[in-house]
């Protein structure tokens, strides 16, 4: 499993992360435990539902901007987050992502809500490989 740290220099208002992997399926896996631990406390959640997702974009930077963003809008969408999950990617043209999810429902009177995503910024936004592995910075307006 990657790392990812929470940069509280780089963006006043909004979040910024920085996520390290192993491999691209690792930073992306790894962004989206980020993103869970930002909106939710992952141990109040009840892991009751399993979800899949496919994308495709064009690069694999747009890729990782749409995943994040697909995250949010579940979120905000169908109130269900997600701290498990399992990603593949396909780095072809167009790239591919297929991810099945695990995760639950917000219930207010269980959830330990915390930050309030919003959006995935292009601000200070990069995907690169980086020292054998990948890295990924992202700015998560909330």
């Amino acid at each position: 499993m990657g790392r990812y740290e929470f940069l509280e220099a780089i963006a006043v208002a909004d979040c910024a992360l920085e996520v390290e992997g192993t491999d691209v399926a690792d930073v992306f896996e790894t962004a989206a435990l980020a993103l869970a631990d930002l909106m939710i406390d992952p141990a109040t959640v009840v892991p009751d539902v399993e979800w899949t997702i496919a994308l495709e974009a064009p690069s694999l930077d747009l890729l990782f901007y749409d995943w994040l963003s697909e995250l949010i809008y579940l979120k905000d969408r169908e109130q269900l987050v997600f701290p498990a999950v399992e990603v593949e990617v396909n780095n072809g043209e167009p790239c591919r992502l297929t991810a099945r999810l695990t995760g639950g429902r917000i219930d207010p009177g269980r959830t330990g809500l915390r930050a309030d995503a919003k959006a995935v910024t292009f601000h200070q936004f990069a995907l690169e490989p980086r020292d054998g592995g990948w890295r990924a910075r992202v700015v998560i307006d909330i």
